[in-house]
């Protein structure tokens, strides 16, 4: 899969590809034969817990482990964890 401006238009663009001998990463990685992050996004949002909603309805799926009361770490349908956060006191 492509993300970009359209062809010819010039710019970045990532590409993603599927692995068949893909394992997911281990959130929080304690042991280093873990599969570890490939990686990450932090995502800053205005309401933590209604985007927190939000990403669980599109498929993501809440860590359970959980590092801080401003952030909420959660796993994309195919493990890649990536965290909503706001500005504490907001």
């Amino acid at each position: 899969m492509l993300i970009g401006p359209p062809p010819g238009t010039g710019g970045t663009s990532p590409a993603f590809e599927t692995e068949p001998a893909y394992m997911p990463p281990v959130w929080p990685g304690r042991n280093p034969d873990d599969q570890q992050m490939m990686q990450h996004l932090d995502i800053e949002v205005d309401d933590l817990a209604a985007e927190t909603a939000r990403a669980a309805a599109e498929g993501a799926r809440l860590a359970e482990y959980q590092p801080q009361d401003d952030v909420r770490v959660l796993l994309d349908p195919s493990g890649h964890p990536f965290c909503l956060w706001t500005q504490a006191g907001q």
